[in-house]
C-alpha cells in the first residue's frame, strides 16, 4: 500500500471545512482551472473517497467545495453496497493510498422511499434491477418496522440512518484490506447523512481515528 500524503483526521478536517464554506453560500471552487487539468495528466492523489447516492442533489465537489482530483466519487442510487463498489474502494485504498472513505445518505431518498413504498399491502410490482438494487434497504425496513407497532409505517429518515450503518458494516466486514488499514490507523470512514435543505454533512458513524491531536 502507498503511503498516504495526508492523515484520516486532516482529510475528515478538510471535508468539514469545504461543507462549511458551501453551507455559508462561500464556496471557493478550488483547484478547478486549466493549471491543474495540467497537474493531473498521468496522476491523481485524491484525499478521500466519497461513496454516495446517485441523487442529482448529492453533486460531492459542490457539497464538499473540492475540486479536480480531490475526491475519488463513487455513487449509485441509494449508495447500495456490491462488490463493485468495494472492489472500487480498495482501488483507491490500496493503489491510490486513499486514507479517509465518507459514506453519503440523504433524507428524501428516492431509493429510501421505493424501499418502504415496496412493503406496503397491495404494493405495486417494481421492474427486477430496481427490487435488486434496493433489497439492501428493503432490509433495513424491515428492521425498522420491527421496533413499531403493527401497522405503523417507518419514518424514512430512520430507514435511511439505518441502512447506512448496516452499509458501512456490510463494507467493513466484506474488506479484509479495509479493516486492515483501519487497524493500522492509515484509513477511517465516516458515514453522515446530509440534509437538503441545510447542506450540511452530518457525520452518524465513525469507524478508525478521525480527531485531530
Amino acid at each position: 500500500m502507498p503511503e498516504t500524503t495526508t492523515t484520516p483526521a486532516k482529510a475528515w478536517q478538510e471535508m468539514v471545512r469545504g461543507n462549511e464554506r458551501f453551507i455559508a453560500g462561500e464556496p471557493r471552487h478550488p483547484r478547478q482551472d486549466v493549471e491543474r487539468r495540467g497537474e493531473l495528466i498521468g496522476t491523481q492523489a485524491p484525499h478521500a473517497v466519497l461513496f454516495g447516492c446517485s441523487d442529482s442533489r448529492l453533486a460531492a465537489e459542490i457539497i464538499f467545495d473540492k475540486g479536480l482530483g480531490d475526491l475519488f466519487v463513487i455513487r449509485n442510487a441509494g449508495q447500495v453496497i456490491s462488490d463493485s463498489v468495494i472492489g472500487s474502494i480498495e482501488y483507491a485504498v490500496a493503489i491510490l493510498g486513499v486514507p479517509l472513505i465518507v459514506v453519503l445518505g440523504h433524507d428524501e431518498c428516492g431509493a429510501v422511499a421505493a424501499a418502504i413504498d415496496s412493503q406496503k399491502k397491495d404494493a405495486p410490482a417494481i421492474p427486477p434491477h430496481i427490487r435488486h438494487l434496493i433489497e439492501p434497504i428493503t432490509a433495513a425496513v424491515g428492521k425498522v418496522k420491527a421496533t413499531l407497532p403493527a401497522g405503523e409505517n417507518p419514518d424514512p429518515t430512520v430507514v435511511g440512518r439505518e441502512h447506512l450503518r448496516a452499509t458501512i458494516a456490510t463494507m467493513v466486514a466484506g474488506s479484509e484490506l479495509m479493516s486492515d488499514a483501519i487497524a493500522a490507523g492509515t484509513l477511517a470512514i465516516v458515514g453522515a447523512n446530509y440534509r437538503l435543505l441545510e447542506g450540511m454533512a452530518i457525520p452518524d458513524v465513525v469507524i478508525g481515528d478521525i480527531r485531530m491531536p
